[in-house]
């Protein structure tokens, strides 16, 4: 049998190089890994999933797109999410995420909010109770403003009211008779007229009563009295006889008459008792009146009452004898200063408030009645020498409790509960809660406050271990 020589020689060649393969791979199993050989690792766990698109939408399972696209996995060591760094030093691990908005929605892994705002890490060691921090750009966007908690000497208050203008009513005067009679003429028809002191008013004609009715005094009978004790030149007896007619309400000038004429007269002159301003005039020519009817009502202007009404939670923070200064509707730009002359003992139980007497000085006359004025009350809120305060814009009152917002160093801030005492000039009373020194927010407060309430409710439901705000 023929067999080519240069085929069995490759053949051969073929099976030694088998056998050493063999060799060298026994040797490798059974004596240990190969130098040089890696071994192979098992897959690494995701951090998270994200929207294959590259939309601002993350998952902490696999998901899959509404089309039935699966989201693609992040790993660490891909640090897709700007978020996903390892934290800076001096923090502790990140426990959850929030929303850079303040919003309550927190996350477990690294996000974006709509906008594409990155999520806010939050660390171990950022989780004082109470405590809000927040960054230098948010501060200025939300213009926060501090304020030194200070001792200031005394706390003023200003109450603030409404009032009118009201006569004096110690300088009123009502023009009446004790006797019968009709107006003959008038000299000061006008009401609203100027008058002074024993200046005519009226001429009345006088009339006699009827004896068998008994019907008022003898005004006439009284005269002739007095005309009888004149022609007997008894000093004693004129000035008895003077007496009753000026009891009667004779003026001095129907007396006069009376003196100089030795008859007694029906006509007499009414005379103005003060001077001041007629208010009322129900007298007119023709006119029947009675005794006491009024016939002419005075009123002396040169100072008036403006009668105020203050409410009823700033009455017991007013005295008497405290400085009043008075706008009103008439003068827009002058002011007017007065006192209160008199807090009256009864509140107006349809307004709740009490009224308040204050004496202004009028000598022009400018000030009328039922004139419209606005009322600032100064009162000494706290007469104490030395009070701790703070900006009245710094207390946050929910109605139960007071609350202020102390800064704890650059951009943190502590809420802080305090006990307010009485308010004045802008400032309130610290009783408890604040040292002298401190600062606290006195703009944008209520905007941090809800921050910090947010926060936590956010480390609550971190505790908790709630999955709400949880990205699915």
């Amino acid at each position: 049998m023929y067999i080519n020589r240069s085929w069995l020689a490759g053949a051969v060649t073929l099976l030694i190089l088998a056998a050493g393969g063999g060799y060298l791979i026994g040797r490798t199993t059974s004596g240990g890994p190969t130098p040089g050989a890696v071994a192979p690792q098992a897959p690494a766990k995701p951090l998270y999933y994200r929207d294959p698109d590259g939309k601002p939408v993350y998952s902490a399972t696999p998901k899959k797109t509404v089309d039935g696209r699966a989201f693609k996995p992040v790993y660490a060591e891909a640090g897709a999410s700007p978020n996903a760094t390892s934290p800076p030093r001096g923090h502790g691990r990140i426990l959850y995420y929030r929303n850079p908005m303040g919003l309550p929605d927190i996350s477990q892994v690294p996000k974006k909010d709509p906008m594409g705002m990155d999520y806010i890490p939050v660390h171990e060691g950022e989780e004082e109770t109470g405590i809000v921090q927040v960054s230098p750009a948010r501060l200025q966007m939300l213009g926060v403003t501090t304020a030194v908690v200070t001792i200031r000497s005394g706390l003023a208050k200003t109450v603030r009211a409404t009032g009118v203008i009201e006569p004096d009513e110690s300088k009123l005067a009502a023009v009446t008779t004790k006797f019968d009679g009709v107006v003959e003429k008038l000299f000061v028809s006008t009401t609203g007229a100027q008058v002074r002191a024993g200046q005519p008013l009226a001429r009345v004609w006088i009339q006699t009563p009827e004896t068998m009715m008994q019907i008022g005094p003898d005004v006439i009978t009284r005269q002739i009295d007095y005309v009888i004790a004149l022609q007997e030149r008894s000093p004693v007896a004129i000035a008895q006889a003077a007496r009753v007619l000026r009891q009667y309400g004779m003026p001095e000038t129907a007396l006069a008459e009376i003196r100089r004429t030795g008859h007694a007269t029906r006509s007499v002159t009414i005379v103005a008792p003060r001077g001041g301003i007629v208010l009322e005039k129900p007298a007119i020519e023709g006119f029947h009146f009675n005794t006491g009817d009024p016939l002419f009502k005075i009123a002396d202007l040169s100072t008036v009452w403006l009668m105020a009404d203050v409410q009823e939670q700033d009455v017991g923070a007013i005295k008497v004898g405290d400085p009043v200064q008075a706008t009103f509707v008439a003068f827009p730009g002058p002011t007017f200063t007065g006192k209160i002359d008199f807090i009256y003992p009864t509140l107006m139980g349809n307004t709740r408030t009490g009224r308040v007497r204050i004496v202004l000085p009028n000598p022009d006359g400018v000030l009328r009645q039922s004139m419209y004025a606005t009322v600032n009350i100064a009162s000494p809120a706290v007469p104490q020498n030395s009070i701790l305060v703070v900006p009245d814009s710094a207390v946050i009152d929910s109605g139960t409790r007071q609350v202020v917002l102390v800064e704890n160093g650059p951009g943190r801030f502590e809420p802080r509960a305090v006990q307010v005492g009485a308010r004045g000039d802008g400032y309130a009373q610290v009783l408890s809660g604040l040292r002298a020194g401190e600062r606290v927010v006195t703009s944008a407060n209520f905007l941090i406050d809800a921050e910090s309430n947010l926060r936590a409710a956010l480390q609550a439901f971190a505790t908790s271990g709630e999955p709400g705000g949880m990205p699915q």
